[in-house]
């Protein structure tokens, strides 16, 4: 019944909030966007499946969180195989237990909220593991701790404009819970990256 009801939620959010305000408009410190306020028009609502780009989408949101989990964990295992230093294949095996941890929660939020996320890697993620799977040793080690460096600033940053401006509760307390997490894993990316150099 609860699923259900998120679902409900979920569609009815999306499809009655009609953004009419541009985010740079309405930008706040930062340039994050500041609190939407109710603006509905019965007779104009944005289609679901188009770029909405004026406002955090709860939708959006949980589509790319999974494929950026996918790729950390898919990363994260050629780094326990192919890092040269401990450290390395230690936050490689850190990063693969807490996003895939992370993806069975955030599949079972988005299928109760009836949103498609993908098991399989897009174009653009997988050419990041390529990169990655023709490297090995120090060299390895380099570019993806600096890869990560990258990957977790942005899951930081889409993580907590989620949690502070996203629409449905449940999506917006998956991105709390998970940002302690995320911080720690940037923090832990930082230290190795400054540790290569």
């Amino acid at each position: 019944m609860r699923h259900s009801v998120f679902a409900l939620m979920l569609t009815a959010l999306s499809l009655s909030l009609y953004p009419t305000f541009a985010l740079a408009q309405h930008a706040g410190a930062g340039g994050a966007p500041a609190p939407r306020t109710d603006a509905s028009n019965s007779n104009s609502r944005p289609d679901l499946n188009q770029p909405q780009v004026d406002r955090v989408d709860d939708r959006r949101f949980l589509q790319n969180a999974a494929m950026s989990g996918l790729a950390d964990v898919a990363l994260g295992k050629l780094a326990v195989e192919k890092g040269a230093s401990d450290a390395v294949k230690q936050f490689g095996q850190r990063i693969i237990d807490d996003h895939t941890k992370a993806n069975d929660e955030l599949k079972q939020l988005a299928a109760a909220g009836n949103v498609q996320v993908s098991d399989a890697l897009d174009a653009k993620h997988q050419s990041r593991v390529d990169k990655l799977a023709k490297l090995s040793g120090a060299e390895f080690d380099k570019v993806y701790i600096k890869d990560q460096v990258k990957s977790q600033h942005q899951s930081v940053k889409d993580f907590e404009l989620e949690a502070q401006y996203g629409s449905v509760a449940e999506v917006k307390n998956f991105a709390s819970k998970a940002l302690p997490t995320l911080k720690q894993h940037l923090e832990l990316a930082t230290d190795l990256n400054k540790s290569k150099k």
